[in-house]
């Protein structure tokens, strides 16, 4: 059993089914892919039928069915050509892993990755899809320009842009001229002539008639007006409003929050603190053995000493 053979058994099978195993290696898988746009999306691929790898392990034994085919005049039964396919795809894994390719005439290439994950790279003119024969790539451009049609149209757009030339100035007297109509003067109105005022002759003055004597009419006392007392406004009413105007409004002042007092306390610690500190380090310079006595027992001092 050879390559050549292998690749051929391969791709009879693959056109009938959608899987073929490799024992040992991994199967072939077929599946069939939709139509695609190319072209930037003025061109219909039409669907095809697409073959790769996979490193699963089926349950099929369609090449050992095939190889008891092919060479049963020659006596294989069954179990022979499964033993001749097993050892025979195991050489060629070990070769995959070294080479890294394995080349299948009429199908493609099988490879390896560093790490010895095998993946399939088909042929670009494989076809195992018998249903798709005769479909072709469509073309959504109806028509090709000629290089004369370039010519004109870009001839054509150089006229556009040109600058048009100066034409003959249009006699404005073809229009009429429309001239305002005069406004109306505004006629004056005469002023009212004033009437003299009639002439009044001075009256007569009428003496009055003599009155007949009267009997004198005895003079009584003046009787006396009563006097309007007015009554006097309460003063209440008035003050308010005398105070409203001449009292000057306070501005209130800010009120000054005292010192907490938790403050006051813990300044006046930590100024003890720090006279305590003070002392104490004068005191271990001016006597040395008073603070090692405090600060040490006597069995300690003597362990200091020597």
């Amino acid at each position: 059993m050879d390559i050549d053979l292998l690749a051929k058994m391969v791709k009879e099978a693959i056109l009938d089914h959608d899987m073929v195993t490799l024992p040992g290696v991994g199967c072939f898988v077929a599946e069939l892919m939709p139509s695609t746009f190319s072209d930037k999306g003025y061109t219909i691929n039409p669907p095809y039928r697409r073959l790769f790898f996979s490193p699963r392990q089926g349950n099929d034994t369609i090449l050992r069915d095939l190889y008891v085919d092919a060479n049963r005049a020659d006596g294989v039964d069954a179990p022979m050509a499964e033993r001749i396919l097993t050892e025979f795809l195991a050489e060629m894994k070990e070769i995959l892993k070294v080479r890294k390719t394995v080349v299948f005439p009429g199908l493609g290439r099988l490879r390896a990755t560093r790490e010895n994950h095998f993946f399939f790279v088909a042929d670009e003119d494989l076809d195992i899809w018998p249903e798709g024969l005769g479909l072709a790539p469509i073309s959504l451009k109806t028509h090709v320009e000629t290089p004369e049609e370039v010519a004109s149209a870009v001839a054509g757009l150089a006229e556009l842009m040109a600058e048009p030339e100066p034409g003959p100035v249009l006699r404005q007297a073809q229009e009429p001229e429309i001239t305002p109509e005069p406004l109306p003067e505004p006629v004056m109105e005469p002023e009212p002539v004033a009437e003299p005022e009639p002439l009044v002759e001075p009256e007569t003055p009428v003496e009055p008639e003599p009155e007949p004597d009267s009997e004198p009419v005895p003079e009584h006392e003046p009787v006396p007006e009563p006097e309007t007392v007015s009554e006097p406004v309460p003063e209440q009413v008035q003050e308010p409003v005398l105070q409203q105007v001449q009292e000057p409004k306070k501005v209130q002042e800010p009120v000054k929050k005292p010192f907490p007092k938790f403050w006051k306390v813990f300044l006046i610690v930590l100024g003890a603190l720090v006279v305590l500190l003070v002392l104490f380090a004068l005191a271990g310079r001016l006597a040395p053995g008073v603070v090692d006595r405090l600060l040490y027992s006597p069995e300690e001092l003597e362990i200091l000493r020597y």
